[in-house]
């Protein structure tokens, strides 16, 4: 099972690096997940540069993707090279965006008619795109899920998770990484905006 998280230059620290530590809590052969950039390092919004560790055709040949947020998404959804690079397909993968990354997904043609979740800035642009945007923080149909905010990037995570290895797994991730104290909260409220969507896969299914 390999999950990448396709990683632009000015990309948001909190969408690609949390989502990466809440993957990584599966611990089994055969689960990789990867940064997947179009070019050998990429840097972030605030400066620290990170090294890919798969390439945008890797991305496209994963089971699962996630398109993290950054301060150069609006630019990079208006790059014909990066679209045409990246052939995502929802009927072989599971497909996740996160804030301004609901932007790509909808350049894409990805969302269609469906609604989907972003943050307040990227909003309007989404809009423009034609896609009804969401007053919440997680939305799936099908094999296609969207966040909105920093912060929700752990639901995306959580998500292809119980999509592929079980509820009980995306609950034990969150639960681990969730602030002491609040953990049993925290998973609650987690999969009450997780499980409807489930349910609804499961049965389309």
């Amino acid at each position: 099972m390999h999950i990448a998280i396709l990683t632009f230059d000015g990309f948001n620290e909190l969408d690609s690096l949390i989502a990466l530590g809440v993957l990584n809590r599966i611990k089994k052969p055969g689960w990789r997940v990867s940064l997947a950039a179009p070019s050998e390092t990429v840097q972030s919004m605030n400066g620290v540069t990170l090294h890919a560790t798969a390439s945008l055709a890797d991305a496209c040949a994963a089971e699962a993707v996630l398109v993290g947020s950054g301060i150069r998404t609006r630019e990079i959804a208006a790059d014909p090279a990066i679209l045409s690079a990246l052939q995502l397909d929802p009927a072989r993968q599971l497909i996740g965006a996160q804030c301004s990354g609901t932007l790509l997904l909808a350049k894409m043609g990805i969302l269609g008619d469906v609604p989907a979740c972003t943050d307040l800035t990227t909003k309007p642009w989404v809009q423009e795109a034609g896609v009804r945007v969401l007053d919440q923080p997680f939305y799936a149909a099908g094999n296609v899920a969207t966040a909105g905010g920093c912060l929700a990037s752990p639901y995306l995570a959580a998500w292809i998770i119980a999509r592929t290895e079980g509820l009980d797994a995306a609950a034990a991730a969150l639960h681990y990484v969730a602030p002491v104290g609040e953990k049993e909260t925290y998973v609650a409220q987690a999969l009450r905006n997780l499980t409807p969507y489930l349910e609804s896969a499961k049965a389309a299914a």
